[in-house]
């Protein structure tokens, strides 16, 4: 690989890379919001709604595709750090908003300060469920996706896609909603149903990601000339 290729190789992992910290930040910011999406009708699952849902979660799949891509084209270590990245960029936008919390708002600004808390305001145990849901999930996701990237010698994307997703999804949807539920923020008796609720939508949205891993790693293996199953070595 020249080191034009390799320069470009590197520009397009920085982004995807912006693009997977951006999706998990901001899906920690506007979690507060909910909305129903069922085009059947409304249908209920262990007496919760089966798509009230947040907003938050439009675009956490986002990472996960992400992170299916890099893992593809760049491997596995490259995936593992954007997700430690990912981590650290969360903490440190919560503490960023904690900041601005506590900083006292003039009576002109345009929002007060009871507006910001009602809108930003963060619980410390919803934080920490997330990010220790979302942890487990992209590690599980990670490790998967090359176990049968391994097993299948780098055939059958879909396969790894689709498996590696449902499973680590699933942990990340049980984890995250077992945690609030422990910490007593949720009530015990939604519990199933917004698991259900919650994996049921993520694996809709894991099958409808699948032809646009497809497409984008026939993008990239065909600029580097990459053979399948074949990666992309980045320095450090």
């Amino acid at each position: 690989m020249t080191i034009k290729d390799k320069r470009l190789a590197y520009k397009i992992y920085l982004y995807l890379g912006a693009l997977f910290i951006t999706s998990l930040v901001v899906s920690n910011l506007i979690f507060q919001k909910f909305f129903y999406w069922n085009p059947f009708g409304e249908v209920e699952i262990f007496g919760v709604s089966l798509f009230e849902i947040s907003v938050g979660i439009l675009p956490y799949p986002i990472t996960f595709l992400i992170t299916d891509l890099i893992s593809e084209i760049f491997g596995r270590k490259k995936a593992n750090q954007i997700v430690t990245a990912g981590i650290f960029a969360s903490f440190f936008s919560m503490a960023i908003i904690l900041v601005a919390e506590v900083a006292p708002a003039i009576e002109s600004s345009p929002i007060n300060d009871e507006i910001f808390t009602q809108v930003f305001a963060l619980s410390p145990i919803a934080v920490f469920a997330s990010m220790i849901a979302y942890l487990l999930a992209q590690y599980v996701d990670i490790a998967i996706y090359h176990f049968w990237k391994k097993l299948t010698k780098g055939k059958y994307l879909w396969l790894r896609n689709n498996f590696s997703t449902f499973l680590s999804q699933f942990i990340d949807t049980f984890t995250v909603v077992g945690l609030l539920c422990v910490f007593k923020i949720l009530p015990w008796d939604l519990f199933f149903g917004l698991v259900v609720s919650g994996f049921i939508f993520k694996i809709f949205i894991a099958f409808v990601d699948t032809p646009f891993l497809y497409l984008f790693v026939y993008i990239l293996r065909k600029r580097f000339k990459l053979k399948v199953g074949e990666e992309i070595e980045l320095e450090v």
